[in-house]
């Protein structure tokens, strides 16, 4: 018998026809639905927005049923979703879907077995669905690979054996790349010519950084003027939500540098963490990171356009562990670039940032070097991440190698471990993913102009695109 674990409610709640052990879904109109159920048809969709919709039949107290079966699946994926982040409090990053849903999830006993279970049998439905328009056929895949991703993650978090490589694959959609670390080795060189001395080098490195660091009393009004010049750049091309807005908050004890919890209806709570000195070069990147282009407006588009405007209810919950992960970090991190093409994030950090902090300018170039030689360093965090998640490295020696190619002291290099034993192999959407948006937006704009590259981009964020979907369209 399949679990109850979906449909275990009172009369007057959810009821959905795909999760009903396979039932065959209801193909009765609205209007000529039985009393006491509600029927979504997309071919006569209601006025409001699909999350509306159900919200406001569930409120009446009737069962939500769908005549569309991948309307039926997209929202069962959106139980199975609520019920994993039960099991795992780090699953789901955002979810602006129906409150009832969200309700009724609280009020489950978490079932691992039950729910592996209705996982499969939901894959299996997908493939069943037959033939589909091109539309359909993106939104079957791409709910399978969510459900394969909530798979391998079930796995992870119940101590079950999944390499580092098999993770990245099955979750992220993406192919882990060979790496030896003594590749990253002339990078070191450089940057020890850069920044001389008789110190190690992670050590002349963290001396340098924490010399141009943001002074506690000038963060939030640095961070202001960088976010608000982001969303300025950002509007130029984009035309956001008159209502979207962020607030911003400085917090500690942290494995992450920045966080961006989108609260749905377009809004972001924004969070920075102050463990740590914060570099000043490190007020532009996680304002468009967290912000704009990246986490706020990404996740305002997809609410704004695939579940408002295309009523794909699938994408009303955003897993952290995920195949879109890569792009979502991957855009976020190539939205920095986008934004300030060129020396502009240099001149505008030495112009203005540099003078708001009380910090000299002067050092701005040597800084901006070393953020360009660093990042050709970002990839063998996945490496060392990679060993160490598979047992093939001891803490210690992780810890070693951390702070020899991420070049930061023990305690930031025992953050970054942190950070891999909280998120595991979701290190490499950071870099891989950069490469695979960078990779998009060559590809769909190779010679511009900017215009160009903001609608690739935009339109990466809302097809939306995996790591598999970006190098099977690279490879044609």
């Amino acid at each position: 018998m399949k679990s109850a674990l979906l449909i275990s409610l009172s009369a007057a709640s959810l009821l959905l026809c795909a999760c009903r052990g396979g039932d065959t879904p209801i193909e009765t109109a609205p209007e000529t639905a039985p009393d006491g159920i509600a029927v979504y048809d997309r071919a006569a969709p209601p006025q409001s927005p699909i999350v509306d919709w159900v919200s406001a039949q569930l409120d009446e107290g009737l069962e939500v049923h769908f005549a569309d079966p991948l309307d039926a699946a997209a929202a069962e994926f959106v139980q199975l979703a609520l019920h994993m982040g039960r099991l795992d409090a780090d699953y789901v990053d955002a979810y602006h879907g129906p409150p009832a849903w969200q309700k009724q999830a609280a009020a489950l006993t978490p079932d691992p077995a039950g729910l592996a279970e209705n996982i499969t049998a939901l894959r299996a439905r997908l493939q069943s669905l037959g033939r589909l328009t091109p539309t359909d056929s993106l939104r079957t895949s791409q709910l399978d690979k969510l459900l394969r991703a909530m798979q391998v993650r079930l796995t992870v978090i119940q101590g079950g054996s999944v390499s580092f490589v098999t993770e990245v694959s099955e979750i992220y959609d993406e192919v882990y790349p060979d790496y030896n670390l003594s590749e990253f080795d002339t990078v070191l060189g450089e940057i020890d010519a850069l920044l001389p001395g008789e110190a190690p080098l992670a050590q002349r490195v963290t001396a340098f950084r924490n010399s141009l660091a943001i002074p506690k009393d000038r963060l939030q009004t640095v961070f202001d003027r960088a976010i608000g010049e982001c969303r300025a750049r950002t509007l130029k091309y984009f035309d956001l939500p008159e209502t979207e807005s962020f607030t911003l908050s400085f917090v500690t004890d942290k494995a992450w540098s920045g966080y961006n919890y989108y609260q749905g209806g377009y809004k972001s709570r924004i969070e920075i963490n102050t463990d740590f000195p914060i570099i000043i070069d490190r007020a532009v990147d996680l304002g468009c990171h967290e912000g704009y282009p990246g986490h706020h407006v990404w996740n305002l588009l997809i609410e704004k356009e695939l579940v408002e405007t295309r009523g794909w209810i699938e994408y009303s919950v955003n897993p952290l562990f995920g195949p879109f992960g890569p792009i979502a970090e991957g855009s976020a991190n190539a939205g920095i670039r986008l934004a300030f093409p060129g020396s502009e994030k240099l001149d505008f950090e030495r112009e203005v940032l540099f003078p708001l902090a009380g910090l000299d300018a002067a050092q701005a170039d040597t800084l901006d070097r070393l953020n360009q030689l660093t990042r050709k360093l970002s990839h063998a965090t996945n490496e060392i991440a990679r060993h160490y998640l598979d047992g093939t490295l001891t803490y210690p020696d992780a810890l070693a190698q951390m702070q020899k190619y991420y070049l930061a002291s023990a305690e930031k290099s025992a953050q970054r471990l942190r950070f891999v034993d909280k998120y595991r192999g979701y290190v490499i959407n950071y870099n891989i993913g950069r490469d695979r948006a960078e990779a998009w937006m060559a590809f769909k704009a190779p010679d511009g102009p900017e215009a160009a590259d903001w609608a690739a981009f935009q339109d990466m964020l809302i097809t939306p695109l995996t790591p598999g979907d970006i190098e099977q369209a690279l490879s044609q």
